[in-house]
């Protein structure tokens, strides 16, 4: 991975994040559930919002509210407006927010979000969803928590005391956006947690949560998309993705942005990112 300064890269996400959503019109046909609490730490809620359009097709799009594993929230407005080419193709969308940088590392972020799938899952028929059709979606640190939930899955623990963890996390599907596969390299007092906090962490467990070692011949389609000139997430990143998901045999295309760099602010950049996710969930029939 390639860093700029924390202030620099959180200014890059604000201005793709704000890029991306002008591009879809609100609508008013959406049913907006607020505030789902999937958990609780350190004395706070872990939630979700629900996004859920007049007509379902039963896919449930999970997205990864997560830029450098900041969680912040956003009002249900913006992320309507941000979601509503999905919400269009009668998609159902989930914005999971995780405990957020500072305080919070990567471990604790993909602990949460595989308990907010879990949980989705328990509630799967009250949202009209179709739990054999989740698919998780996410930009740079929100890509690599959607890789990690398709390709580190379990079934639940049936031991445990607390009904959401008996209950598999497995998704069916990835659209991982600019992620970071690999964080060996990124962990650790020669790290970059200076400016990501959330990579202060042990590096022993680096592996754990580092996609590019959790590949095997069972995962799910997976859908990269990358610009060529990403100055903070190095397209090698998801090269490396896309040839270890093929080496196994599994469902992969990497989408190459050419001139685009950490976020796609022109309109053709978009367009054709826009194209290459909705192909990737007709010919997977998560859309009609």
């Amino acid at each position: 991975m390639k860093y700029h300064s924390g202030k620099r890269f959180g200014a890059i996400l604000l201005l793709a994040l704000f890029g991306w959503m002008v591009h879809s019109q609100e609508t008013n046909d959406v049913e907006v559930v607020e505030n789902v609490i999937y958990g609780h730490k350190a004395g706070m809620a872990l939630i979700y919002d629900v996004f859920k359009p007049a007509k379902q097709n039963g896919t449930a799009i999970i997205f990864m509210v997560s830029y450098g594993w900041w969680s912040q929230r956003e009002s249900p407005e913006e992320h309507q407006e941000m979601f509503q080419d999905y919400l269009d193709r009668n998609l159902t969308v989930f914005a999971v927010y995780h405990g957020s940088a500072p305080e919070f590392k990567v471990p604790d972020a993909v602990s949460d979000v595989r308990r907010a799938v879990r949980h989705i899952r328990v509630h799967s028929e009250e949202y009209g969803v179709d739990d054999n059709k989740f698919v998780t979606w996410g930009y740079s640190a929100g890509g690599h928590l959607s890789l990690m939930l398709a390709l580190d899955s379990d079934p639940g623990d049936e031991s445990s005391r607390d009904p959401i963890e008996r209950v598999s996390n497995r998704v069916a599907g990835a659209l991982a956006i600019f992620p970071p596969v690999d964080l060996t390299e990124h962990v650790g007092p020669d790290g970059d947690a200076d400016t990501f906090p959330a990579l202060d962490f042990d590096v022993e467990l680096v592996e754990s949560v580092s996609p590019i070692f959790k590949v095997s011949k069972d995962d799910p389609p997976i859908l990269l998309v990358h610009g060529d000139d990403d100055g903070i997430v190095d397209i090698e990143h998801s090269e490396r993705m896309r040839d270890a998901l093929k080496k196994v045999g599994v469902s992969v295309h990497l989408e190459v942005i050419k001139g685009a760099g950490h976020g796609f602010y022109e309109d053709a950049y978009h367009e054709q990112y826009q194209k290459a996710v909705f192909k990737f969930l007709e010919d997977h029939k998560f859309v009609d």
